[in-house]
């Protein structure tokens, strides 16, 4: 199971960049096809970026073509909290948090067709992400 982190929000702010800060503490979302991620086909394992807490490795990325980048699953199923977001309300979304900072990744969507063992899309925003290669 994921240890918990708990952030001195100051320090956090003053560690990451204004848009890091806002996607994962306020729940933001990077602009499509700008993320450092998006398109990466290094080997090595994604981790979150407040805390290093690690989400997702590369052998589970593909392109989906949506303009973040594209997991079918994380590392463990408790790395990740998912939560129910009606922000955009009549649309239902799944909204994908960091287990062990509670910091907002992204979305998970399911049955979208893709060709993944899983037929989930966890579409990730790069800032949120540190990419530790291998």
């Amino acid at each position: 199971m994921s240890r918990k982190i708990h952030l001195n929000e100051e320090e956090l702010k003053a560690k990451l960049d204004p848009l890091s800060y806002e996607v994962l503490r306020k729940g933001a979302t990077e602009q499509a096809f700008t993320g450092e991620y998006t398109d990466t086909e290094i080997t090595g394992v994604y981790k979150c970026k407040a805390c290093q807490s690690e989400l997702f490795r590369s052998e589970t990325k593909f392109h989906s073509g949506c303009g973040w980048p594209s997991f079918y699953a994380p590392t463990q199923d408790d790395a990740v909290t998912l939560i129910e977001d009606r922000s955009l309300a009549p649309r239902i979304r799944t909204e994908v948090r960091c287990a062990a900072c509670d910091s907002h990744l992204g979305h998970v969507f399911d049955g979208e067709g893709y060709d993944t063992p899983t037929d989930q899309r966890w579409c990730i925003n790069s800032v949120s992400l540190i990419l530790e290669a291998k």
